[in-house]
């Protein structure tokens, strides 16, 4: 018996499955909300500090998909393009990765569910600030810590990362690269600060290497379907949802 079960009963380990599924399938076909969608979802049964672990590993191989899928060659143009906010985010997910297992576990609820719900709202109202000239060397500072910060507290710093790219009016046949150069690396670094936070141990390493199938599943399907249907209308129900299940975790963190 694999021994991640000793933390999960196998009734939860396939709602998990299931999960992670959806999760790889909204990633392959609109490109984001994976971490979102495992945190809110798996998070409705299981402790948020083994939610944190079961998205590692999953979300390292699925953004290694997406750059390849994008080709090397737009990701070092991406790279070269946001280098500053791709290493704010990569030393900021190292530095507050350290803090989770600090956190109770009421407040944690609180924190992963309380960034899903705005962040979701934001995208949802279509709001985008706008910048000048000027202020994009600021914001780019600011909007990298933030993200760095939520990421690895959080495990997610995707929606941030989108507002930023519509901040710098990024077109959209190239936010996909540049997504994918930020996630990618991210999740690198999510992999090795949870590595030293400890969350990422012998008991919880199985659990998140177990999620990987259900990720690549769902990924394929993404792939393959994303284009059959409307996009921006499945992309607006996709918030909707995580919207009620970040405050579905805020609820469990505030009643306990």
């Amino acid at each position: 018996m694999p021994e991640f079960l000793t933390l999960v009963t196998p009734a939860v380990f396939v709602f998990a499955f299931f999960v992670t599924m959806v999760g790889g399938f909204v990633k392959g076909a609109v490109g984001f909300a994976q971490p979102l969608i495992m945190i809110s979802g798996m998070g409705i049964l299981i402790a948020p500090d083994l939610v944190i672990a079961g998205i590692v590993i999953p979300i390292v191989i699925a953004n290694i998909l997406q750059v390849a899928r994008s080709g090397l060659g737009p990701a070092r143009e991406a790279l070269a393009e946001h280098w500053r906010y791709v290493s704010l985010v990569c030393v900021f997910i190292l530095i507050s990765a350290q803090f989770v297992r600090y956190i109770p576990t009421d407040a944690l609820f609180i924190v992963l569910g309380v960034p899903v719900v705005i962040l979701c709202l934001i995208q949802l109202v279509g709001w985008r600030p706008h910048l000048s000239t000027r202020s994009r060397r600021p914001f780019e500072w600011i909007a990298g810590t933030l993200s760095g910060i939520l990421g690895g507290l959080a495990g997610t710093w995707g929606p941030p990362t989108v507002l930023y790219l519509l901040a710098l009016n990024t077109p959209r046949d190239r936010q996909m690269a540049v997504q994918g150069v930020i996630y990618g690396l991210g999740s690198v670094m999510l992999l090795i600060g949870h590595l030293k936070s400890g969350i990422l141990n012998a008991e919880t390493w199985g659990f998140s290497a177990s999620l990987v199938v259900p990720s690549l599943i769902g990924m394929w399907l993404g792939f393959r379907l994303g284009d059959k249907f409307d996009q921006e209308r499945f992309r607006k129900i996709t918030l909707l949802v995580l919207i009620i299940a970040g405050a579905n975790l805020i609820r469990r963190g505030v009643i306990g």
